[in-house]
């Protein structure tokens, strides 16, 4: 446990002289996502994953803003002694991994980005509502959830809060400029279809965004498209990420 402002956060390293990797998660869930990545890497990499706070086995926070997500990877590199990484991160992680690898480039090895830190205008007045309503409705379940692991200790306003704000921070305007000042190796895998909470083709028309992207920065390039969706490819498609982290940093050691 990590102590960091008024929380504590569950860190483990697996240690050991390897390329550090710290991965960065997804808005609710856990450091057992990543798993098989970890396990297709092997021992030759010093993986380090962490429980953001309230979420798995972290404590619980009076602050879940995306500026202090990107804070507690320098707080977890600080306390594991790491000064150059690569950061891998997934959906919600994959704009804090963006952000943090802009604002860092020389701690930076390179950045994986597993489907997210798209730039598009998505969040509008009709969609924060959908969103408020969604989690509210989800609170039903969130109590039967949380002793498993499988739900963050957050309430539902907080929660909706937290992805109206990836919202506002996922347009062009302003996720754009952050991507176009990647200067590290930086590769996208991207999935296929849906997302929790997502319809039709509103994903696909998401992850259309980053095209203009790739085009702007040399930088920034598309690893693999799989075929898995949003909430699968961590399970279906480790390889390909996995893959994705050893390309960044063979490129940028």
């Amino acid at each position: 446990m990590i102590s960091v402002d008024d929380t504590a956060l569950a860190v483990t390293d697996s240690g050991g002289p390897g390329i550090p990797v710290v991965y960065l998660n997804g808005q609710f869930a856990t450091q057992g996502y990543w798993r098989r990545i970890l396990a297709d890497l092997g021992s030759d990499w010093r993986h380090i994953t962490y429980d953001e706070r309230a979420r798995g086995k972290s404590k619980r926070s009076a602050d879940y803003s995306f500026e202090v997500a990107v804070r507690d990877v320098d707080a977890v590199l600080e306390a594991r002694g790491v000064e150059r990484a690569v950061v891998v991160g997934w959906s919600y992680g994959a704009v804090v991994a963006a952000h943090w690898a802009a604002r860092n480039p020389e701690r930076t090895l390179g950045a994986v980005l597993v489907d997210g830190a798209f730039p598009y205008d998505w969040l509008d007045d009709a969609m924060e509502q959908r969103i408020r309503k969604l989690f509210k409705r989800l609170n039903l379940v969130m109590p039967l959830l949380r002793p498993t692991g499988l739900a963050p200790r957050m309430t539902a306003a907080q929660q909706a809060e937290s992805n109206i704000e990836l919202g506002k921070l996922s347009r062009e305007a302003e996720l754009g400029p952050v991507l176009d000042g990647l200067t590290v190796p930086t590769r996208y895998v991207v999935a296929s279809g849906t997302s929790f909470g997502s319809k039709g083709d509103e994903q696909e028309q998401i992850r259309a965004g980053l095209d203009a992207v790739t085009a702007r920065n040399p930088n920034i390039k598309v690893s693999a498209k799989v075929e898995s969706n949003h909430g699968a490819l961590l399970k279906k498609d480790f390889r390909a990420i996995a893959d994705a982290v050893r390309e960044v940093a063979h490129i940028g050691s």
